[in-house]
């Protein structure tokens, strides 16, 4: 990581998943490690609009449980923890349909 200057989303997710480079790789699959648009704007899913940021996490599903756990969804910072957590409970499963594209051959199954 640079140290003069903020990391990329890139370089924060790839330290972030450090021991889990699959996850990194979900998330250049998902969102080609993109959080927010030139606008400011959080990214959206291109398919469902409810899945936000760099991690693609669904608002319908997830957003009440990580608003109880004091995540927002919509920085990068909570994005990734929340994908964190999401990711110990229950693997790469939540992000199977993108599968295609980091290799299901790389799918770990709930942890």
């Amino acid at each position: 990581m640079r140290f003069y200057e903020s990391p990329t989303v890139e370089e924060y997710v790839r330290e972030h998943f450090e021991n889990y480079p699959v996850m990194a790789e979900v998330a250049k699959c998902e969102s080609r490690f993109r959080h927010f648009k030139k606008n400011g704007d959080i990214i959206r899913g291109e398919i469902n609009r409810a899945d936000v940021g760099v991690m693609q996490i669904n608002e319908h599903y997830h957003k009440k449980t990580a608003d109880k756990l004091g995540i927002s969804l919509y920085t990068l910072q909570g994005n990734v923890d929340y994908a964190t957590y999401l990711f110990n409970k229950e693997g790469t499963s939540p992000w199977l349909a993108s599968s295609k594209c980091w290799g299901v051959e790389n799918h770990i199954a709930k942890r």
